[in-house]
C-alpha cells in the first residue's frame, strides 16, 4: 500500500508536502555542480548560477526532426558526461503508476541533428534508454528485452531474446514495482562493454483476473500478474551482458532465487564488480554481496538480521578511492548511516545520537561531510543537519531554527549551490535558490524570509498537540477547529486515518488541516478535523516506535487511534462524543474499517475508500514484510483483518471501491459485503466500474466522488456548534 502516496496527492491533506518533496529532487545538476538543465517552453537550456545566466543548449529548431513541422515535446532529457548529446524521451504512456515506456530520441549538439532511437521498435515500447559512459551507444528496453544501438540509430543489436511477457528482462514486474520502487531494471558496465540487468521470472505468478462490465456487450477479463500473501515470488537473477557477443553470465548468488528478493544493485565504480542487496522472503535478513561480474562470485560482505523487517537500501554511496559504501540501518534502535569497507572487515557509524536520520541529501567527500534530513526534536517535522563522514564530531543543525516545518534542499553535486524548499502547515510552499557554501540566497527579493513576509496571515490555524493514550503511548497530531470556534459550544470531529507503515499524517505541513475530499470547507461548515500518527507511521521517533506494528496491522495501530481519540473526546469538553467520524483511503481504509469494526462505541460514522478488508488478498512483498509469512500461522493475518470484526458495525458506513484496482482488488469489497450481509449490517456502497486504486479515471469521477463522500458525512455527522 506503499503507492497511496501517489495517488493522494489530490485527495488528502498529505498532497501539497509529498508533492513539494517530488519537485525538490527534480533538478538536473551539470557536473561542475555550478549550473543545472532545464525543460524550458519546450527547449533545454543551461542556467548558471548565482546569475541565473541562461543559454540554450538545445532549441526547438534541433528538436524538430526532418520532416516534421512541430518540435517533439520532451518529457525528460539526459546529456552525455562531456554535454555534447542528449537522450530525450517523448510520447510517454503508462506501464502501471508511472509513463515509463515512451520514445526517445539522440539530439546531437556537435552534429547538430537528432536521430530516434529504436525506430524499427513499436511506439512508446522504449523504457530507461541510458547512454553507453563514453557516449557512442545506446541501450534500452522494449517489449522485455534489452538492445544496444550506434547512437546515430544504426547496428541494433537484441542484447536478449527470451523476453516475453512473463520474462522480463532489464525492468520488473508488478509487485517489484510497486513495494520495492523497482522500474530502471538495467545498468551500464563503467567500461561500456557489459549491462547488467535483472531477469524476472513471473510464469509461475498467478493471474488476478478483474473483470469490465461497461466497455462492450459481452464483458471481459484483465489479468493482473499478482501474487498474494502465501505465494511465492517471481523468480529474480541478476545477469551481465557482453555488448559484442550478446552472451549473459548470470551472477551466482547463494541462495534460493525464488525466496530472496534483489530489490538492489548497481556497479561498484572504476571496477568489474557489481554490488546487490538481497533480502529473504520475510525481508528480516539483508545481504550485501560483491560480485565479480566476469566469474560471477559472490562474496557476502555486510549482512544484518533484524526482529521486524529490513528495508531495500537507498542507492550505496562511494568513500575512500572505492574501498568503501554506505548504508542506512536502524540496527542500533535510530536510522543512522554507516560506511562499510569493500572487504567488510570495517564499519564506521557516521551519523550517532539519538535521532534519526530521514533522508540523506549529499556526501560531501571533499569536505568529509554528509548532509541529511533529521528532527531530533519533533517528528512531525524535517531540518537539514550535517556531520563528519569519519564519524567524528557533532551533529550541526544547518536549517536555521527561526523557520520551524518541513525543509527539503536539492544540493549541487560540489556542494556549491542549493534549492531550498519550505512549508509549514500555516506557511505555503516557498523555494529559494542559496550559496550553500555561505548559507545565504542567491537574491534577497527570492529568499524565504522575503517571501515569508509577503504571504497573508493563515488564518484558523492548524493546532499541533500531543495526547498521551491510558496506555502511556503518546502520539503526534494536529486538529483544525471550526471558523468563529466557540468552546463553550460542541463540534462534530472528523478524524482522518492512515496507520500503516507507509505514510504519516500528522506532519508539519502546508496540507495539514485540510480534507482534499470534502466538496466545501471543513472549518466553515463546523467540524474539527484531526489526524494522529500511530505506533508503526513512518516517523523520526526511532525503530521501536516504526517497527512496533510488525505483525500488528489492524491491532497496534488501531489500538492507538482509538485510545487517542478516546483521550481528545475526554479531554476536550468542545468534542461532541455522538458525532465522530473517520475516514481513510487504502490502508486508512483498513484502519477505519476496523476502527468502525473494534470500537463501535467511539466511532459513529465511517467512509472507508480502497480498503484491505482482508490481509490474505493483499501482495506477498508488502504484507508479508509487515506482518510475515503466513506460515505456519495466518493467525496474525486473521487478527489484523477488518472482515474479522465486520459483525461488530454498529454506526453508519459508507464503503466505496473502484472494480479495476489492481492493487487493492474489488474482492476486498465483495468479501467484506458478504461478511456484512451475512450478520445482517446495513451499510452504504460505492463502486465505481473499472476505477483503479485512485479511483480518478473518467469525466466526473473526481467531483463525484467528492460529492458522494460530503453527502454522506452531512447526513451521518451532522456539522456547526450544538
Amino acid at each position: 500500500m506503499i503507492k497511496n502516496l501517489l495517488f493522494r496527492l489530490s485527495v488528502t491533506c498529505m498532497a501539497l508536502c509529498t508533492l513539494i518533496d517530488a519537485k525538490a529532487q527534480n533538478i538536473n545538476w551539470a557536473k561542475d555542480g555550478n549550473s543545472y538543465y532545464q525543460n524550458a517552453s519546450g527547449e533545454i537550456v543551461s542556467i548558471t548560477l548565482p546569475k541565473n545566466d541562461r543559454k540554450t543548449i538545445i532549441s526547438r529548431t534541433l528538436l524538430t526532426p526532418a520532416g516534421r513541422d512541430n518540435a517533439i515535446a520532451v518529457r525528460s532529457f539526459q546529456l552525455s558526461d562531456d554535454g555534447t548529446k542528449a537522450l530525450i524521451y517523448t510520447n510517454s504512456k503508462k506501464v502501471w503508476r508511472y509513463d515509463t515506456r515512451g520514445d526517445y530520441w539522440l539530439a546531437d549538439l556537435t552534429a547538430n541533428k537528432i536521430t530516434q532511437i529504436g525506430k524499427d521498435k513499436p511506439a512508446s515500447s522504449l523504457m530507461f534508454a541510458k547512454l553507453s559512459p563514453d557516449g557512442s551507444k545506446v541501450a534500452y528496453v522494449s517489449k522485455h528485452n534489452l538492445y544496444v544501438e550506434n547512437i546515430d540509430g544504426s547496428n541494433s543489436k537484441a542484447l536478449t531474446t527470451d523476453g516475453t511477457d512473463r520474462l522480463i528482462n532489464g525492468t520488473f514486474d508488478w509487485v517489484y514495482e510497486e513495494e520495492f520502487d523497482c522500474r530502471d531494471g538495467f545498468r551500464w558496465s563503467p567500461d561500456g562493454k557489459s549491462i547488467a540487468y535483472w531477469q524476472i521470472d513471473a510464469s509461475k505468478i498467478k493471474n488476478f483476473l478483474m473483470i469490465n462490465n461497461t466497455d462492450s456487450i459481452y464483458p471481459y477479463t484483465i489479468p493482473v500478474e499478482y501474487p498474494k500473501v502465501g505465494e511465492n515470488p517471481s523468480v529474480c537473477k541478476v545477469g551481465v551482458v557482453d555488448i559484442n557477443t550478446a552472451k549473459t553470465n548470470w551472477l551466482n548468488v547463494p541462495g534460493d532465487n525464488i525466496q530472496h528478493y534483489i530489490p538492489r544493485m548497481q556497479w561498484v565504480p572504476n571496477s568489474n564488480n557489481i554490488i546487490l542487496q538481497q533480502l529473504n522472503r520475510e525481508q528480516n535478513e539483508s545481504k550485501v554481496f560483491i560480485c565479480n561480474a566476469a566469474t560471477g562470485d559472490a562474496k557476502a560482505v555486510y549482512t544484518e538480521k533484524a526482529k521486524a523487517w529490513i528495508d531495500a537500501q537507498d542507492e550505496w554511496k562511494w568513500l575512500n578511492d572505492n574501498k568503501e559504501f554506505t548504508i542506512v540501518s536502524d540496527k542500533d534502535g535510530w536510522n543512522h548511516l554507516y560506511r562499510i569497507s569493500i572487504d567488510g572487515k570495517k564499519e564506521t557509524l557516521v551519523t550517532k545520537g539519538n535521532y534519526d536520520v530521514i533522508d540523506v541529501k549529499l556526501i560531501d567527500v571533499k569536505n568529509n561531510t554528509v548532509y541529511f534530513l533529521a528532527s531530533p526534536t519533533n517528528a512531525t517535522q524535517k531540518y537539514l543537519f550535517k556531520a563528519k563522514l569519519d564519524g567524528k564530531g557533532k551533529l550541526e543543525q544547518v536549517t536555521p531554527s527561526i523557520l520551524p516545518g518541513t525543509h527539503n534542499y536539492d544540493i549541487s553535486p560540489s556542494a556549491t549551490f542549493a534549492r531550498h524548499t519550505y512549508n509549514s502547515s500555516i506557511v505555503r510552499p516557498i523555494t529559494e535558490w542559496m550559496n550553500f557554501t555561505t548559507g545565504n540566497p542567491l537574491t534577497m527579493d527570492g529568499s524565504v524570509t522575503t517571501q515569508l513576509s509577503k504571504q497573508e496571515a493563515t488564518k484558523n490555524k492548524v493546532e499541533f498537540f500531543k495526547v498521551t493514550t491510558e496506555d502511556g503511548i503518546e502520539m503526534d497530531g494536529w486538529m483544525k477547529k471550526p471558523d468563529n470556534f466557540n468552546p463553550a459550544k460542541k463540534y462534530p470531529v472528523v478524524f482522518y486515518v492512515y496507520g500503516e507503515p507507509a505514510s504519516p499524517t500528522a506532519s508539519d505541513t502546508y496540507g495539514a488541516g485540510r480534507n482534499f475530499l470534502y466538496a466545501g470547507d471543513l472549518a466553515k461548515d463546523g467540524y474539527i478535523y484531526v489526524s494522529m500518527d500511530n505506533r508503526g507511521a513512518p516517523v523520526p521517533k526511532g525503530s521501536a516506535w516504526r517497527k512496533s506494528i510488525y505483525k500488528n496491522i489492524g491491532v497496534i495501530n488501531i489500538r492507538d487511534q482509538a485510545m487517542a481519540a478516546k483521550k481528545l473526546l475526554a479531554t476536550n469538553t468542545f468534542m461532541d462524543k455522538d458525532r465522530v467520524a473517520v475516514w481513510g483511503w487504502s490502508g486508512g481504509g483498513s484502519s477505519t474499517l476496523n476502527l468502525m469494526f473494534q470500537y463501535p462505541e467511539i466511532y459513529k460514522t465511517g467512509i472507508a475508500i480502497a480498503a484491505v478488508g482482508n490481509q490474505l488478498t493483499y501482495d506477498n512483498v508488502y504484507q508479508e514484510r509487515y506482518m510475515g509469512t503466513p506460515f505456519p500461522s495466518k493467525e496474525a493475518y486473521v487478527k489484523g483483518s477488518p472482515i474479522t470484526y465486520a459483525k461488530n458495525l454498529k454506526g453508519n458506513l459508507l464503503y466505496i471501491h473502484g472494480t479495476g484496482d489492481d492493487n487493492v482488488h474489488y474482492q476486498n469489497a465483495e468479501m467484506l459485503i458478504n461478511e456484512l450481509i451475512k450478520n445482517r449490517k446495513v451499510f452504504q456502497l460505492m463502486s465505481y466500474p473499472n476505477r483503479t486504486h485512485s479511483i480518478n479515471e473518467g469525466e466526473g469521477t473526481s467531483e463525484h466522488l467528492s460529492l458522494t463522500y460530503t453527502k454522506f458525512l452531512k447526513e451521518n455527522c451532522p456539522p456547526g456548534a450544538r
